[in-house]
């Protein structure tokens, strides 16, 4: 996660240099960028309040992180198909492309093995759910074992 912040720290120096740089000399798709940084931004902003903001302790809801990497990635994608179209048109350093290439190989890890969780969850509250709905039915269909059974009324 700190290595993902330092990217994003640099990602956001990066859109001041889309920022400063003379209008004359870009197209309108430079300005594209500071778009999806920022939106990128506060994604990562979203994951690292999952994580408690620097507590190792907290356990993250692998079915929320999920989400959050799943539009990381879409960002990512978005992110790398304009470096590759706009890169040189809009002066972005290389270093500023290969880190965000790698930052986004690696956002595409972590949501497999956020999904891959959050579907393990879902699956083993499903199996517990059925278990129990299983459990209210005895072996015969019906409640169960209770502890009392009442005697028909009547002659016998």
């Amino acid at each position: 996660m700190t290595h993902l912040r330092s990217h994003l720290t640099a990602a956001i120096a990066a859109a001041g240099i889309f920022a400063a740089a003379p209008a004359l000399a870009q197209s309108s798709s430079c300005q594209d960028a500071q778009k999806f940084l920022s939106e990128r931004q506060g994604l990562i902003q979203q994951i690292n309040k999952l994580g408690g903001e620097g507590n190792k302790k907290k356990q993250i809801d692998p079915r929320a992180a999920c989400g959050i990497f799943t539009k990381l990635v879409a960002n990512g994608e978005t992110g790398v198909k304009w470096l590759n179209a706009n890169k040189d048109w809009c002066q972005v350093p290389d270093q500023f492309a290969q880190s965000f290439t790698e930052d986004h190989k690696r956002a595409q890890n972590m949501k497999g093995q956020a999904c891959t969780a959050a579907a393990k969850i879902a699956e083993m509250q499903k199996k517990a759910q059925q278990a129990q709905q299983q459990g209210r039915q005895g072996l015969l269909g019906g409640g169960g074992l209770t502890g009392s059974y009442t005697m028909p009324k009547g002659a016998l």
